[in-house]
Protein backbone atom coordinates (compact mmCIF):
# COMPACT_ATOMS: atom_id res chain seq x y z
CA UNK A 1 0.00 0.00 0.00
CA UNK A 2 1.40 3.42 -0.91
CA UNK A 3 2.62 5.60 1.92
CA UNK A 4 3.50 9.21 2.16
CA UNK A 5 7.03 8.26 1.31
CA UNK A 6 5.74 7.09 -2.08
CA UNK A 7 4.39 10.49 -2.98
CA UNK A 8 6.50 13.30 -4.41
CA UNK A 9 7.86 15.67 -1.83
CA UNK A 10 5.51 18.68 -1.34
CA UNK A 11 2.21 16.92 -2.12
CA UNK A 12 1.19 16.62 1.50
CA UNK A 13 0.68 19.35 4.15
CA UNK A 14 3.47 20.67 6.25
CA UNK A 15 3.24 21.13 10.00
CA UNK A 16 0.14 20.26 12.04
CA UNK A 17 -2.52 18.45 10.09
CA UNK A 18 -5.33 20.78 11.29
CA UNK A 19 -3.63 23.93 10.01
CA UNK A 20 -4.72 24.83 6.47
CA UNK A 21 -2.29 26.28 4.04
CA UNK A 22 -2.50 30.00 3.41
CA UNK A 23 -4.34 30.27 0.07
CA UNK A 24 -2.82 33.61 -0.51
CA UNK A 25 0.72 32.27 -0.65
CA UNK A 26 1.65 30.78 -4.03
CA UNK A 27 4.68 28.50 -4.43
CA UNK A 28 7.51 29.85 -6.53
CA UNK A 29 7.18 29.06 -10.24
CA UNK A 30 10.34 26.92 -10.29
CA UNK A 31 9.05 24.72 -7.47
CA UNK A 32 5.72 24.34 -9.28
CA UNK A 33 7.44 23.11 -12.42
CA UNK A 34 9.53 20.57 -10.48
CA UNK A 35 6.45 19.36 -8.62
CA UNK A 36 4.52 18.96 -11.90
CA UNK A 37 7.37 17.00 -13.45
CA UNK A 38 7.64 14.73 -10.44
CA UNK A 39 3.90 14.05 -10.47
CA UNK A 40 4.10 13.13 -14.16
CA UNK A 41 6.91 10.58 -13.66
CA UNK A 42 4.75 7.58 -12.62
CA UNK A 43 2.45 8.13 -15.61
CA UNK A 44 5.39 8.49 -17.99
CA UNK A 45 6.90 5.26 -16.68
CA UNK A 46 3.55 3.48 -17.04
CA UNK A 47 3.26 4.58 -20.66
CA UNK A 48 6.88 3.77 -21.51
CA UNK A 49 6.94 0.29 -19.97
CA UNK A 50 4.85 -1.46 -22.71
CA UNK A 51 6.99 0.08 -25.44
CA UNK A 52 10.14 -1.09 -23.66
CA UNK A 53 8.75 -4.60 -23.35
CA UNK A 54 7.88 -4.67 -27.05
CA UNK A 55 11.38 -3.51 -27.95
CA UNK A 56 12.93 -6.21 -25.76
CA UNK A 57 10.69 -8.91 -27.22
CA UNK A 58 11.63 -7.88 -30.76
CA UNK A 59 15.37 -7.87 -30.09
CA UNK A 60 17.13 -11.00 -31.45
CA UNK A 61 18.02 -13.52 -28.79
CA UNK A 62 21.77 -13.94 -28.33
CA UNK A 63 23.16 -17.07 -29.95
CA UNK A 64 25.67 -19.31 -28.27
CA UNK A 65 27.96 -19.28 -31.29
CA UNK A 66 28.10 -15.47 -31.51
CA UNK A 67 31.66 -14.40 -30.94
CA UNK A 68 32.96 -17.95 -31.33
CA UNK A 69 35.29 -18.94 -34.19
CA UNK A 70 33.68 -21.05 -36.93
CA UNK A 71 34.70 -24.73 -36.81
CA UNK A 72 37.07 -25.92 -39.50
CA UNK A 73 35.00 -27.73 -42.16
CA UNK A 74 35.65 -31.45 -42.56
CA UNK A 75 37.56 -32.10 -45.81
CA UNK A 76 35.63 -33.87 -48.54
CA UNK A 77 36.77 -37.40 -49.39
CA UNK A 78 37.87 -36.25 -52.83
CA UNK A 79 40.07 -33.63 -51.16
CA UNK A 80 41.62 -36.30 -48.95
CA UNK A 81 42.26 -38.46 -52.02
CA UNK A 82 43.87 -35.56 -53.89
CA UNK A 83 46.20 -35.04 -50.94
CA UNK A 84 47.41 -38.61 -50.52
CA UNK A 85 47.15 -40.23 -53.98
CA UNK A 86 50.33 -38.56 -55.36
CA UNK A 87 52.28 -40.29 -52.55
CA UNK A 88 51.03 -43.80 -53.38
CA UNK A 89 53.20 -46.10 -55.48
CA UNK A 90 52.84 -49.52 -57.03
CA UNK A 91 55.37 -52.12 -55.86
CA UNK A 92 56.29 -55.06 -58.09
CA UNK A 93 58.39 -57.97 -56.89
CA UNK A 94 60.13 -59.69 -59.79
CA UNK A 95 61.45 -63.21 -60.11
CA UNK A 96 64.92 -63.84 -61.44
CA UNK A 97 63.49 -64.23 -64.95
CA UNK A 98 61.87 -60.78 -64.75
CA UNK A 99 58.28 -61.94 -64.36
CA UNK A 100 56.11 -60.45 -61.61
CA UNK A 101 55.92 -62.68 -58.54
CA UNK A 102 53.72 -60.38 -56.49
CA UNK A 103 52.48 -56.81 -56.54
CA UNK A 104 51.24 -54.42 -53.94
CA UNK A 105 51.23 -50.82 -52.83
CA UNK A 106 53.44 -48.44 -50.92
CA UNK A 107 53.57 -44.84 -49.76
CA UNK A 108 56.36 -42.26 -50.04
CA UNK A 109 57.24 -40.91 -46.60
CA UNK A 110 60.14 -38.50 -47.10
CA UNK A 111 61.88 -36.22 -49.58
CA UNK A 112 64.43 -38.92 -50.43
CA UNK A 113 61.62 -41.01 -51.90
CA UNK A 114 61.78 -43.73 -49.21
CA UNK A 115 58.72 -45.95 -49.30
CA UNK A 116 56.88 -47.94 -46.63
CA UNK A 117 55.20 -51.15 -47.77
CA UNK A 118 54.33 -54.66 -46.55
CA UNK A 119 57.24 -57.05 -46.09
CA UNK A 120 55.32 -60.06 -47.41
CA UNK A 121 55.16 -58.43 -50.85
CA UNK A 122 58.91 -57.95 -51.28
CA UNK A 123 60.78 -60.36 -48.99
CA UNK A 124 61.40 -63.10 -51.58
CA UNK A 125 61.85 -60.88 -54.62
CA UNK A 126 64.79 -61.21 -56.98
CA UNK A 127 64.43 -57.50 -57.74
CA UNK A 128 61.97 -54.69 -57.14
CA UNK A 129 60.31 -52.09 -59.34
CA UNK A 130 58.27 -49.17 -58.00
CA UNK A 131 55.93 -47.09 -60.14
CA UNK A 132 55.26 -43.54 -58.94
CA UNK A 133 52.07 -41.54 -59.40
CA UNK A 134 53.48 -39.67 -62.40
CA UNK A 135 54.30 -42.95 -64.15
CA UNK A 136 58.03 -42.86 -63.37
CA UNK A 137 59.48 -46.35 -62.81
CA UNK A 138 62.56 -47.11 -60.77
CA UNK A 139 64.42 -50.07 -59.38
CA UNK A 140 64.42 -50.21 -55.57
CA UNK A 141 66.12 -52.04 -52.72
CA UNK A 142 65.02 -52.93 -49.21
CA UNK A 143 66.79 -50.67 -46.71
CA UNK A 144 65.04 -51.90 -43.56
CA UNK A 145 62.51 -54.49 -42.52
CA UNK A 146 60.53 -55.36 -39.40
CA UNK A 147 59.33 -58.94 -39.66
CA UNK A 148 57.25 -58.79 -36.48
CA UNK A 149 55.15 -56.01 -38.04
CA UNK A 150 55.22 -57.09 -41.71
CA UNK A 151 56.85 -53.77 -42.65
CA UNK A 152 59.60 -53.01 -45.16
CA UNK A 153 61.20 -49.74 -46.23
CA UNK A 154 62.34 -49.34 -49.84
CA UNK A 155 64.68 -46.84 -51.44
CA UNK A 156 64.27 -46.18 -55.17
CA UNK A 157 67.35 -45.75 -57.34
CA UNK A 158 65.84 -43.01 -59.52
CA UNK A 159 62.91 -41.23 -57.85
CA UNK A 160 61.10 -38.53 -59.84
CA UNK A 161 62.21 -34.94 -59.35
CA UNK A 162 58.76 -33.94 -58.09
CA UNK A 163 57.98 -36.01 -55.02
CA UNK A 164 55.07 -35.49 -52.67
CA UNK A 165 55.69 -37.35 -49.38
CA UNK A 166 52.62 -38.23 -47.36
CA UNK A 167 51.87 -36.60 -44.03
CA UNK A 168 52.04 -39.06 -41.14
CA UNK A 169 49.32 -38.89 -38.50
CA UNK A 170 48.75 -40.02 -34.93
CA UNK A 171 47.04 -43.43 -34.70
CA UNK A 172 46.52 -43.05 -30.95
CA UNK A 173 43.89 -40.42 -31.74
CA UNK A 174 41.73 -42.93 -33.64
CA UNK A 175 38.34 -44.05 -32.34
CA UNK A 176 36.01 -46.80 -33.50
CA UNK A 177 33.64 -45.21 -35.99
CA UNK A 178 36.20 -42.76 -37.40
CA UNK A 179 36.59 -42.56 -41.17
CA UNK A 180 38.89 -45.13 -42.78
CA UNK A 181 40.21 -44.22 -46.24
CA UNK A 182 42.46 -46.56 -48.22
CA UNK A 183 44.33 -45.81 -51.44
CA UNK A 184 46.12 -48.65 -53.19
CA UNK A 185 46.43 -50.85 -56.27
CA UNK A 186 44.00 -53.76 -55.90
CA UNK A 187 44.12 -56.14 -58.87
CA UNK A 188 46.59 -53.68 -60.50
CA UNK A 189 43.93 -50.95 -60.56
CA UNK A 190 46.31 -48.16 -59.67
CA UNK A 191 45.52 -45.66 -56.94
CA UNK A 192 42.02 -46.92 -56.26
CA UNK A 193 40.04 -45.39 -53.41
CA UNK A 194 37.90 -47.23 -50.88
CA UNK A 195 36.23 -45.85 -47.77
CA UNK A 196 34.71 -47.16 -44.58
CA UNK A 197 35.14 -46.81 -40.84
CA UNK A 198 37.56 -47.91 -38.16
CA UNK A 199 35.89 -51.03 -36.77
CA UNK A 200 38.39 -52.15 -34.16
CA UNK A 201 41.65 -51.21 -32.45
CA UNK A 202 44.60 -53.13 -30.98
CA UNK A 203 43.72 -56.33 -32.85
CA UNK A 204 45.91 -59.43 -33.15
CA UNK A 205 45.85 -61.81 -36.13
CA UNK A 206 47.68 -64.99 -37.04
CA UNK A 207 49.90 -64.73 -40.11
CA UNK A 208 48.82 -67.39 -42.64
CA UNK A 209 51.20 -70.33 -42.94
CA UNK A 210 53.53 -68.86 -40.32
CA UNK A 211 53.90 -69.52 -36.63
CA UNK A 212 53.58 -65.89 -35.59
CA UNK A 213 50.98 -63.17 -35.13
CA UNK A 214 50.73 -59.46 -35.78
CA UNK A 215 49.59 -57.37 -32.84
CA UNK A 216 48.36 -53.84 -32.20
CA UNK A 217 46.60 -53.66 -35.56
CA UNK A 218 43.89 -51.26 -36.72
CA UNK A 219 40.77 -53.05 -37.98
CA UNK A 220 38.69 -51.33 -40.67
CA UNK A 221 35.99 -52.14 -43.22
CA UNK A 222 37.16 -50.11 -46.24
CA UNK A 223 37.56 -52.58 -49.11
CA UNK A 224 41.02 -54.10 -49.64
CA UNK A 225 41.96 -56.87 -52.06
CA UNK A 226 45.14 -58.43 -53.46
CA UNK A 227 47.40 -55.53 -54.41
CA UNK A 228 46.13 -53.27 -51.59
CA UNK A 229 48.73 -54.48 -49.08
CA UNK A 230 51.39 -51.90 -48.32
CA UNK A 231 49.12 -48.96 -49.14
CA UNK A 232 48.19 -46.21 -46.70
CA UNK A 233 45.25 -46.17 -44.33
CA UNK A 234 44.33 -42.49 -44.09
CA UNK A 235 42.20 -40.42 -41.73
CA UNK A 236 39.80 -37.65 -42.78
CA UNK A 237 42.59 -35.07 -42.54
CA UNK A 238 44.60 -36.89 -45.22
CA UNK A 239 47.19 -38.18 -42.73
CA UNK A 240 48.57 -41.72 -42.97
CA UNK A 241 47.69 -43.56 -39.75
CA UNK A 242 48.49 -47.10 -40.89
CA UNK A 243 49.98 -49.39 -43.54
CA UNK A 244 47.55 -52.00 -44.88
CA UNK A 245 48.84 -55.46 -44.09
CA UNK A 246 46.06 -57.87 -45.05
CA UNK A 247 42.47 -58.99 -44.90
CA UNK A 248 40.41 -61.74 -43.34
CA UNK A 249 38.32 -64.15 -45.37
CA UNK A 250 36.98 -67.30 -43.70
CA UNK A 251 36.69 -69.05 -47.08
CA UNK A 252 40.46 -68.91 -47.52
CA UNK A 253 40.11 -66.95 -50.76
CA UNK A 254 42.15 -63.74 -51.21
CA UNK A 255 39.05 -61.56 -51.57
CA UNK A 256 37.64 -58.94 -49.25
CA UNK A 257 34.97 -60.04 -46.79
CA UNK A 258 34.58 -56.84 -44.82
CA UNK A 259 37.54 -57.02 -42.43
CA UNK A 260 40.94 -55.46 -43.16
CA UNK A 261 43.93 -54.72 -40.97
CA UNK A 262 46.69 -52.12 -40.92
CA UNK A 263 49.91 -51.73 -38.94
CA UNK A 264 49.86 -48.42 -37.07
CA UNK A 265 52.09 -45.80 -38.66
CA UNK A 266 54.04 -45.20 -35.46
CA UNK A 267 54.97 -48.89 -35.43
CA UNK A 268 55.77 -48.89 -39.14
CA UNK A 269 57.70 -45.63 -39.39
CA UNK A 270 58.94 -45.37 -35.80
CA UNK A 271 60.54 -48.80 -35.91
CA UNK A 272 62.50 -47.59 -38.96
CA UNK A 273 63.64 -44.39 -37.24
CA UNK A 274 61.12 -42.13 -38.95
CA UNK A 275 58.93 -40.53 -36.27
CA UNK A 276 55.42 -39.40 -37.31
CA UNK A 277 54.97 -35.64 -37.93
Amino acid sequence: MPTKADRPYGSFLRGHHEVAADPGVQPPPERTRIRTALRALPWTAALAAPALLVAISMAPAPRGEDGQPSPTPTPLVREVYAKVAPSVVQVKALRSDGTVASAGSGVVIDDAGDILTSLHIVEDAGSLIVVFADGTQSGAVIIAEVGTSDIAALRPANPPTQLMPATLGNPSSLHIGDDAIVVGNPFNLTRSLSTGVISGLDRSVQVPNQNRSLTGLIQFDAAVNPGSSGGPLVNRDGEVVGIVTGLVNPTGQPAFSGVGFAVTIDTAAGALGVPPD
